[in-house]
């Protein structure tokens, strides 16, 4: 991984506790994120959910937890506003599927500034994330 354009090193989460839990499949998602209420997957995953249970105002209000407990996280590990976030390291991914479903949910509810600001927001966050997410 590399330093964007301006030399902006990337900025690399550390691992998510969450993560294993969500994968096995074996726990609740609300279970998961109240064990691990700092947990971006587990936001996401929650706000995911609900986008495809045809919720959008719920997910909005679990992506929106997502992308803020990820800022702190981000922020915490030298992020200072802007620079790559990379989909390559696992777990930065919990932060991007965050705001990835907040674009998502803004867009369902109307919030059209805000689905803009979070799809441009990820796309130069990584570009790579937002093929992957449909963005």
């Amino acid at each position: 991984m590399s330093a964007d354009l301006l030399g902006i090193p990337p900025t690399q989460l550390p691992d998510d506790p969450a993560v294993p839990l969500l994968a096995s499949g074996e726990e609740r998602l609300g279970r998961v994120a109240a064990a691990y209420p700092a947990s971006s997957a587990a936001w996401a995953a929650l706000a995911e959910a609900s986008l495809a249970a045809g919720h959008p105002v719920q997910a909005y209000a679990y992506a929106r937890t997502g992308y803020h407990r990820g800022l702190d996280a981000l922020r915490r590990s030298g992020w200072r506003g802007q620079g790559p976030i990379p989909w390559e390291h696992e777990a930065n991914r919990g932060f991007l599927r965050a705001l990835g479903a907040l674009a998502k949910a803004a867009g369902q509810i109307g919030e059209e500034d805000e689905r803009v600001r979070c799809t441009e927001f990820l796309r130069a966050s990584s570009a790579e994330g937002a093929r992957a997410l449909g963005l």
